[in-house]
C-alpha cells in the first residue's frame, strides 16, 4: 500500500470515526482493481467502507449513506471517485 493510499484510508477512517463513533469500521482501498478506469486517471480512489454505528438505528439506507457522505465532506470531491457503503446499526446483518 502506497503512502498516499495509506493516508487516504487513514483520513477516511478518522472522519467516519469522529462523526459516527462506529462500533465497527472497515475501510478497504480497491483502487488497484480499477487501474486504467477514467476516474482513477485523476488520482481519486475506489473505496469500500463498512460502518456499524448506533447513529444508524432507525434510519433508512439513504439517510445512513448521507451521514457517511457528510462525514467525508471534501474527500468526496478530491480523493474518492467511487464509494461502496455497507451501513448497519448494531445487531443488524447484511
Amino acid at each position: 500500500m502506497s503512502t498516499d493510499t495509506a493516508t487516504r484510508v487513514e483520513r477516511i477512517r478518522a472522519l467516519v470515526q469522529d462523526r459516527l463513533a462506529p462500533v465497527q469500521l472497515e475501510v478497504l482501498d480497491e483502487s488497484a482493481a480499477h487501474a486504467g478506469h477514467a476516474g482513477a486517471a485523476g488520482g481519486a480512489g475506489h473505496f469500500r467502507v463498512r460502518v456499524v454505528s448506533d447513529a444508524f438505528s432507525g434510519l433508512p439506507r439513504v439517510q445512513r449513506h448521507r451521514l457517511v457522505y457528510e462525514a467525508l465532506g471534501s474527500l468526496l470531491r478530491s480523493d474518492i471517485h467511487a464509494l461502496a457503503l455497507t451501513t448497519l446499526a448494531p445487531g443488524e446483518t447484511v
